[in-house]
């Protein structure tokens, strides 16, 4: 067990089911594997030596719920998966261009992060701010 690693993150989106698609694709190529819950849906990541984690996907509920995401209000700016490398990071852009995702910034180097941070950053299809990065010796 690693204390304060992260367990699980629920995501609340618009409407679960019509946005499974878009994470099967991205949460599947990373290794996660689909569990229908009462609540929604949950990707779970279970590798060898690794901590448990799961990726919820919630529908929105309340007066709200029809809102557009807006990362800069309250609530989650934006998440980041680690890649294993800059050519998983490259394989993990060609699948959102192949789905018809929107990508924010294509695989870039940012230095201003730390040496070697490579990453491609996209949105789901409600706007929330997803990464998928590679840093070396992270």
């Amino acid at each position: 067990m690693i204390a304060g690693g992260v367990h699980h993150v629920d995501l609340t989106v618009k409407d679960a089911k019509a946005s499974l698609w878009f994470y099967q694709s991205v949460l599947g190529f990373m290794g996660y594997r689909l569990q229908t819950s009462p609540s929604g849906f949950d990707f779970d990541l279970r590798l060898p030596g690794a901590p448990f984690t799961s990726i919820g996907i919630r529908d929105a509920r309340g007066p709200n719920a029809a809102r557009s995401h807006d990362r800069y209000t309250i609530g989650l700016h934006h998440l980041a998966w680690t890649a294993a490398s800059r050519q998983d990071v490259d394989a993990m852009h060609a699948r959102l261009i192949e789905i018809g995702a929107k990508v924010l910034y294509p695989p870039t180097d940012y230095p201003e992060y730390g040496p070697g941070y490579y990453a491609v950053f996209f949105s789901d299809p409600d706007g929330l701010k997803l990464e998928y990065v590679f840093k070396p010796q992270d």
